[in-house]
């Protein structure tokens, strides 16, 4: 499939940037890798800051994706028991992160955390923030269903999803340096079993 000149400068500006970071990639070495004249990327972009908001937008967009819709979530708990929901939810974060693309924004907004807000505000409010409301609102309907016991739901998904975010961190980290992940993986179950435990109805 052909992509557009501005589909090129974003996807080789997140390569480099996530490789080396927004401060040690220059406008020449995109265009460069884009086989483009530095003038030229005027016409897609005004900055290379222009290129890591749209890098940053796209993400926030592509990450809300992985969370299912709430007017669904009322069929899709009745459905599910915790365990399948849990279990599903953990392999929807973890084909996300084995996709490429997924790989490098994840790794770019850790790289640039401490530089950007926009990535300060991705990471607290889009990946932890909406991520627990999400995971409050899905264990206070399991606890209305009598699924699990009644614990505090806002704890619950605190101490679900934190050490989630964790294992999944060093997973990407692991994945970037060619490593293993069997043990981090064999990790992220026992996770889940021991929360299961906790919280299941007996």
């Amino acid at each position: 499939m052909t992509i557009s000149t501005k589909e090129k400068i974003f996807h080789i500006s997140l390569d480099l940037f996530s490789q080396k970071g927004f401060s040690g990639v220059s406008i020449r070495e995109i265009t460069r890798e884009v086989g483009i004249k530095e003038s030229s990327l005027y016409n897609h972009f005004s900055s290379k800051d222009e290129i890591l908001e749209s890098i940053f937008n796209f993400f926030r967009e592509d990450f809300s994706k992985t969370l299912p819709p709430l007017e669904m979530l009322n069929e899709i708990l009745q459905k599910h028991s915790v365990e399948s929901f849990l279990r599903a939810g953990l392999h929807n974060f973890k084909k996300y992160m084995e996709d490429e693309t997924g790989q490098k924004m994840w790794r770019l907004l850790q790289v640039e955390q401490f530089r950007s807000p926009l990535a300060r505000e991705i990471i607290l409010h889009d990946l932890y923030g909406k991520t627990i409301e999400f995971l409050e609102i899905v264990f206070t309907k399991f606890i209305e269903f009598k699924k699990i016991r009644p614990y505090n739901p806002k704890v619950l998904a605190i101490e679900y999803q934190y050490p989630v975010f964790s294992l999944l961190t060093e997973y990407n980290i692991l994945k970037f340096d060619g490593k293993g992940t069997a043990e981090v993986e064999k990790k992220l179950e026992q996770h889940i079993d021991f929360f299961l435990n906790t919280i299941l109805e007996k």
